[in-house]
């Protein structure tokens, strides 16, 4: 999806655990969200650029170009119908509730995400940064189907795994750098364990509900909407997360990339004459087409 951002990240120290919620937006009639950039936790949601959580029930967008990240669409269980994908790398997919679709545009990709007549999405979308050596690969895609994600089930609990590994099962990897995603449905005073790995950031993201999140002797709670970042130097610890009532919850872990980087709307570079170039090459046709248009 495309914005009218402009912000710049430098390396920065890690903070105190604090919760943050999503910043509401809507357009027109058909779309609305909670959007969360890296600019809200000083650093610590890297690789990830920004994400929104949205509800999306009729075109918003159009086709758009992105480059220089990864464009990550997640649907939740509870979305209705199908959500048609189509890119400039001849892909044209109706995604269905669970399911999972990775567009790693690099060096520039176009694609196109709507509801089908009648659907209601329920979503993820994310911006994942590339490192400097990755931003001018060829692009390339991945799709999950949700019957095809690992299940992790206990007592209260039952989690899916998105993408890469937990719990001692493994899902898919990323087009990308390696990435593990999970998303967790807890019951009321049930709780869920996670380690994340020394050397890894982690982004958790309330769906629905409410839970308390412990991490040593840090604790805090997330009600719905809220998201909070642990940084690589807090981690390689278990997260204990429990529910005060019957929740659904993400949580992203990833190696943090440590680069700078300039994003302008959909595109994500090293440098601002970098970005310049990826909108003069995008107004020249340069970063491809869906169906020849």
């Amino acid at each position: 999806m495309p914005y009218d951002l402009r912000e710049t990240l430098e390396n920065t120290e890690s903070e105190e655990l604090t919760p943050v919620h999503g910043k509401p937006f809507s357009v027109g009639t058909g779309f609305e969200a909670l959007n969360f950039t890296h600019a809200m936790f000083s650093g610590s949601m890297d690789p990830l650029i920004m994400v929104d959580h949205f509800t999306m029930t009729e075109p918003t967008f159009g086709p758009h170009a992105h480059a220089g990240l990864s464009a990550v669409s997640i649907l939740f269980e509870d979305s209705e119908g199908a959500f048609s994908n189509k890119d400039s790398l001849g892909n044209d997919i109706d995604l269905m509730p669970g399911d999972l679709y990775w567009l790693k545009a690099a060096r520039g990709a176009v694609h196109d995400e709507k509801p089908r007549p009648g659907a209601r999405t329920h979503a993820l979308q994310v911006f994942v940064n590339l490192p400097a050596r990755m931003k001018y690969d060829e692009p390339d895609s991945l799709r999950v189907k949700a019957s095809d994600m690992p299940q992790i089930v206990g007592k209260g609990y039952r989690a899916r795994l998105v993408l890469g590994q937990s719990g001692g099962l493994t899902g898919a990897s990323s087009p990308a750098l390696p990435m593990t995603i999970l998303y967790v449905h807890l019951d009321e005073r049930a709780q869920f364990e996670h380690k994340i790995p020394l050397g890894q950031t982690a982004w958790i993201l309330t769906v629905d509900g409410s839970v308390g999140l412990q991490k040593g002797e840090a604790s805090l709670s997330l009600n719905i909407g809220s998201s909070v970042a642990i940084s690589a130097e807090d981690s390689g610890q278990n997260l204990i997360i429990s529910g005060s009532s019957k929740a659904h919850f993400v949580i992203f872990q990833a190696e943090p990339l440590r680069e700078p980087f300039v994003q302008r709307g959909p595109f994500a570079m090293s440098t601002e004459q970098e970005v310049d170039a990826m909108f003069a090459a995008h107004r020249a046709g340069e970063l491809g087409t869906i169906n020849g248009l």
